[in-house]
């Protein structure tokens, strides 16, 4: 059953238009597709010029009736539990961390994604692991501030020297670690 493109507020040259403006290549072709349909193509030929199924178009005839030439676009999709903090804690979050700490409330000069997470137990009762923490912190808009990133209860590793020291001449020959000065000069 042929399904009948009932929004006729773009014409196929305008959705051409759309379609060469946008930075969506499967948006463009979405359009490109409908738009050869607008033009009197058939729903065959107009999905195998646009690389894509007759049942296919005829999806995206549905979504472009419902909602228009934005709704030929992908839809965001979320994959996951939802977020343990809602926008405005997230906001309030973001505040603490542009305001920065108090010593006698918060026991630091400066902020590290432990600190947070505490504050975030006291005030919200939500537990979050560190390194959410320090994800959201890297999604939420910080005006360039930056957070300590200490492990806790972990060392750093020594650096080491990038070359063994030289060992002193052990008086041996050429072969031996010594010094060889031009080919075979005597020492």
């Amino acid at each position: 059953m042929t399904v009948a493109i009932t929004r006729l507020d773009l014409s196929a040259a305008d959705l051409r238009e759309t379609a060469a403006r946008t930075a969506d290549a499967k948006a463009a072709r979405r359009m490109l597709a409908i738009g050869l349909v607008l033009d009197g193509w058939s729903r065959q030929d107009a999905a195998e010029a646009c690389a894509m199924d007759r049942q296919t178009l005829r999806d995206w005839v549905h979504r472009y009736n419902a909602a228009g030439a934005n709704g030929l676009r992908d839809q965001p999709r979320r994959n996951g539990p939802p977020p343990r903090l809602s926008a405005e804690q997230q906001a309030t979050v973001a505040e603490w961390v542009e305001q920065g700490p108090e010593l006698e409330r918060d026991g630091v000069v400066r902020w590290r994604c432990i600190d947070l997470q505490r504050r975030i137990k006291q005030e919200f009762t939500v537990a979050l692991h560190e390194s959410t923490v320090g994800r959201m912190l890297r999604r939420l808009d910080l005006h360039g501030y930056s957070l300590v990133r200490i492990t806790q209860g972990k060392t750093l590793p020594h650096k080491r020297p990038l070359k063994k020291p030289r060992q002193p001449d052990s008086g041996g020959g050429a072969g031996h670690g010594g010094w060889q000065a031009a080919g075979d000069l005597v020492r």
